[in-house]
């Protein structure tokens, strides 16, 4: 029985901070891999995302280090919102038998019980919740008796928001992200409008 994480998000753009989250999860638990899931079209952001062509190959540049990260592309390819239950299903029914965590961040935590079917998704996995120090979550009570794990949250003051803002005031993001993808938002042009301007 394989031992898979689930690491979902919208990876716009994937960062130095996420990279480090999911190796810490798959050495803290252990796992066999993690299957990174970028979302297709997030039920609960309202912002346009980058193309999926091209965050699927950011995301695969992200993670080609560590071959047991894993691009696991199916939201992308499915039509509509993307939700997580969706997800854990699909891949359940083509790999049967397998143990499987779900990693998600302590503000995903706190409302989880805002996504569809929530108690049906906690009963079909382990979570894997990243724990920032000092920090205290505030979840649904139902949740505290669902199967859970708890990882440290690498210290690292990065986000995607603060990413695309520094893209937009023309600066410097190599120590943010790794260097592969650096060089992809910039040699596409990324985050930048159809003449070339910055933008977030």
């Amino acid at each position: 029985m394989k031992r898979i994480g689930l690491f979902g998000g919208s990876f716009d753009p994937v960062h130095n901070a996420h990279v480090a989250l999911a190796k810490e999860a798959l050495e803290r638990l252990p796992l066999d891999e993690v299957r990174w899931v970028p979302a297709g079209q997030p039920w609960q952001k309202t912002r346009q995302l980058m193309s999926p062509v091209h965050r699927e190959a950011m995301v695969n540049l992200a993670i080609a280090d560590e071959p047991r990260f894993k691009l696991e592309p199916c939201e992308l390819r499915r039509r509509g919102p993307s939700f997580t239950l969706d997800t854990v299903r699909e891949l359940q029914a083509a790999r049967p038998g397998q143990q499987w965590f779900l990693i998600i961040g302590q503000d995903q935590y706190t409302g989880l019980h805002t996504w569809r079917d929530w108690r049906e998704l906690v009963s079909l996995v382990t979570l894997v919740v990243a724990k920032r120090p000092g920090a205290h979550a505030w979840p649904h009570p139902d949740l505290l008796r669902a199967e859970q794990r708890a990882v440290p949250l690498p210290m690292m003051d990065v986000s995607s928001t603060v990413i695309r803002a520094r893209i937009a005031q023309g600066l410097a993001i190599d120590d943010l992200v790794p260097a592969s993808v650096a060089r992809y938002i910039d040699q596409h042009r990324l985050y930048k409008d159809p003449q070339g301007q910055p933008r977030s």
